[in-house]
């Protein structure tokens, strides 16, 4: 349920912490030589740019939980041991009213206690835009988050705790970006003992980002 105000992210510091610290990973961190990776940092940079000078509104929702959440205690500690702790420190004011959702109308299966996604920026809220998708994707330890493709939009996670591996090609610790193109095929593993929580940015035409939300267009095999 969304619970109607008229809240504007002026009155919300909290919000507007999280967008700068969001707008600096995305400025700080190496785009590693890549043309297209500094592109999409800079667009993302331009777009939470664009929501903080609009003074976006602000959409409370009932909070929602799902069963990894008990991991997140977890992986927030462990955040907090990262040069990023002040970003850790500023969601933990914001962790009781999001909204854990899986975005699939069918959830894999074994999946269901191993992955949530809150969306933080973005259609739905709780800071109202159609120029951009900010959220957090928590892992539990060992989880296998299936192959899947996005249809016309650009993704990168930020590592913020824990360590996973994309396509088996590569390992991204706290601090790391990746980085899918759309229509670009990746799956998703989580190291043993440890959950692996995410900041992920989308970035696509309103459309997309309206339409799409977390249901991902598959591809087969």
């Amino acid at each position: 349920m969304m619970n109607e105000t008229n809240a504007k992210l002026s009155d919300h510091p909290e919000w507007i912490y999280i967008l700068r610290d969001s707008y600096d990973f995305y400025r700080k961190i190496s785009a590693g030589g890549s043309k297209k990776i500094r592109s999409h940092q800079r667009s993302v940079r331009e777009r939470i740019n664009k929501v903080i000078k609009s003074d976006a509104p602000i959409l409370e929702r009932d909070a929602q939980t799902k069963p990894v959440v008990k991991h997140l205690k977890r992986a927030m500690d462990k955040g907090r041991m990262e040069r990023h702790a002040p970003f850790i420190r500023t969601l933990g004011s914001v962790m009781d009213s999001l909204v854990w959702e899986y975005g699939y109308e069918k959830v894999p299966r074994g999946l269901e206690k191993k992955y949530a996604y809150a969306e933080l920026v973005g259609p739905t809220g709780p800071v109202i835009t159609d120029d951009i998708i900010l959220g957090l994707v928590l892992f539990a330890p060992k989880c296998t988050y299936p192959a899947h493709a996005h249809d016309g939009i650009t993704e990168s996670y930020i590592c913020l705790s824990g360590s996973v591996s994309e396509n088996d090609q590569g390992v991204y610790a706290p601090g790391s970006l990746i980085f899918n193109p759309p229509e670009q095929l990746h799956r998703i593993t989580v190291a043993d003992n440890e959950p692996a929580l995410l900041l992920y940015a989308w970035e696509g035409t309103n459309e997309k980002l309206a339409n799409q939300k977390m249901v991902f267009t598959r591809k087969g095999k």
